[in-house]
């Protein structure tokens, strides 16, 4: 069965398994090059990976409005449940859950993780996706750390990617996270949202595909590739 993942600007994804969708860090209102409005979007799940503003986003009206259950660390799942939220699914770094569409493991990320009201926010993560035999990893934010070759030793069939620097990994680092991960396709993220983190990914793409196997899709917001 295909996979769709769809590029909803900056970190936002939706990924399609045919039995769910998967939100992944909804941050739409606000947010200049979203493709979509906030109540426009559906979801069955939706995935937090830390608790800015930019990132955690429209969680909260969504969850709300569809009924998805949402996946974080434990102390932004008890922040949402403070906000009146019931279908929440604690996990954290490290571990791993089975749910209907799949398996998902929280990896490790070096960043912040601060709520949009000043609370804790626990530590930020990524996301390992095993769904129909596909391996997805989304860095979600993230400077370069060395373990990431540890994730790439599971077989990565798509790594998802910042480049826009200042915040997180910059082209440089993220050339060096492809050459730890050697998954099989990339895409670029969290870029051109904001003046201070304006990229070239087509510049990026051309050196990813000329020193290292992977391919490389540049997504506009809205475009989606299949798996």
């Amino acid at each position: 069965m295909i996979i769709n993942v769809t590029w909803l600007s900056h970190a936002c994804f939706m990924i399609e398994t045919g039995d769910a969708q998967l939100l992944v860090d909804p941050f739409i209102t606000d947010n200049p090059l979203a493709p979509v409005k906030a109540d426009q979007v559906s979801a069955d799940y939706i995935l937090v990976s830390h608790g800015h503003g930019d990132h955690i986003g429209d969680t909260i009206s969504i969850a709300k409005r569809t009924g998805a259950t949402v996946i974080s660390n434990f102390e932004i799942h008890n922040w949402l449940v403070s906000q009146g939220l019931e279908n929440v699914h604690p996990q954290h770094i490290g571990g791993g859950f089975d749910y209907p569409w799949g398996r998902v493991k929280l990896t490790i990320a070096h960043h912040g993780s601060a709520l949009p009201d000043g609370g804790y926010g626990g530590n930020p993560c990524g996301f390992l996706f095993y769904i129909q035999g596909k391996k997805i990893y989304h860095a979600c934010d993230t400077g370069l750390f060395y373990d990431m070759k540890l994730i790439g030793e599971e077989g990565i069939d798509l790594a998802i990617l910042p480049i826009g620097d200042n915040f997180t990994m910059g082209p440089e680092d993220a050339l060096r996270a492809v050459k730890l991960i050697e998954p099989s396709r990339v895409i670029p993220i969290h870029y051109d949202t904001f003046d201070v983190i304006k990229q070239d990914p087509y510049q990026w793409a051309k050196r990813v595909e000329n020193e290292t196997p992977a391919k490389v899709s540049v997504l506009k917001p809205g475009e989606q590739i299949e798996l």
